[in-house]
């Protein structure tokens, strides 16, 4: 693939990175605020598996355009902070 050829498809990668970011970091955002009001425990581990989902997710490009990081390391450190957060998310579904 051409360089010009790819420059759309990076615009859009760029542009929906960008849309998870501002929807995870609202959606973690509400829950940590849900977790101030009430004070429950698996509201909390919810609030941080978000943040950790919605870091990972756009972690590996970031790494991988500003700081010269390969880009599978970049993946598998995303990988590593998805995985992290779904099993955040899955224990605030047992905390009682």
């Amino acid at each position: 693939m051409s360089s010009a050829a790819a420059m759309p498809t990076a615009l859009a990668l760029a542009v929906v990175k960008t849309l998870v970011l501002l929807v995870g970091g609202v959606i973690t955002f509400f829950a940590y605020k849900a977790y101030r009001r009430t004070r429950q425990p698996a509201l909390g581990y919810l609030s941080l598996g978000f943040g950790l989902v919605t870091l990972g997710l756009v972690l590996a490009g970031m790494l991988y355009e500003i700081l010269d990081v390969p880009l599978m390391t970049g993946i598998l450190l995303e990988s590593l902070l998805v995985l992290a957060g779904f099993l955040v998310i899955a224990r605030s579904l047992y905390v009682t």
